[in-house]
């Protein structure tokens, strides 16, 4: 497979090794740098894109792919408030995405076990849920697009919680969020629920960026041949 990475920066990196490792070849290299080579990229040269860049230059990035017949995994963060119009070009254009927040295995694993934790807690009101993640101190957004994923996750299945928060609220239906940039933390996300009594904690710590490039090219290979826009629930079979 020829995988064309948007964005090479030390994701980029990590997903080319293990991309080669896996037999498949690199179209092209995208960075600031070059960035106007991006209008090489055609579906003569390349099968699928792979997109690790910056939340401003990301959408452009995903409707070129969209333009060019060519699928495309994102797992830039911090540009969800434009989600509706990438999904109405995706419709208009046939065009094909994954997009995920985090990549690991382990950490969409997490993703289930978070929801499931949420449905139970619901029943026990007096325990407080608050989210506290860790990053290197180059990540830009705060808190992680996998922290916010965690709190919608429990948004959806705990009736007591409507919204999140970046600090400590005096909100009982927010969910605060607390993010700490240490390095060289790849990431750290843990789930709190608080109570006088006792504290009940489920944790994913990442050990490299490894598991998120492992994950990005398992999905290149899984979106080839699909049009639609897509998540790694349902690559993963999570939604079944």
């Amino acid at each position: 497979m020829r995988i064309c990475l948007i964005g090479y920066g030390k994701m980029g990196q990590a997903i080319e090794k293990i991309a080669i490792q896996l037999g498949h070849t690199i179209s092209f290299r995208i960075d600031k740098d070059n960035g106007p080579d991006i209008q090489l990229i055609e579906q003569s040269n390349t099968d699928v894109a792979i997109e690790f860049t910056q939340p401003s230059s990301a959408i452009n990035n995903i409707q070129f792919c969209f333009d060019r017949n060519i699928p495309v995994v994102s797992g830039t963060t911090g540009w969800l408030s434009r989600w509706k119009e990438i999904e109405d070009a995706c419709k208009v254009k046939a065009g094909t995405l994954l997009y995920a927040s985090n990549f690991s295995l382990g950490v969409n694993i997490f993703f289930e076990l978070n929801k499931h934790l949420a449905k139970l807690m619901s029943n026990f009101p007096q325990y407080k849920a608050q989210i506290e993640e860790i990053h290197h101190t180059q990540k830009l957004d705060a808190p992680s697009g996998t922290a916010i994923t965690l709190a919608e996750g429990i948004i959806a299945n705990h009736p007591e919680y409507s919204s999140w928060s970046k600090q400590e609220t005096n909100d009982l239906h927010s969910i605060p969020i607390k993010s700490l940039r240490i390095d060289p933390a790849p990431g750290t996300h843990t789930i709190i629920y608080n109570h006088e009594i006792d504290t009940l904690e489920i944790k994913h710590t990442a050990h490299s960026r490894e598991g998120f490039a492992a994950g990005a090219v398992m999905a290149a290979e899984w979106l080839v041949g699909k049009k639609g826009i897509f998540t790694m629930q349902e690559m993963l079979g999570f939604n079944k």
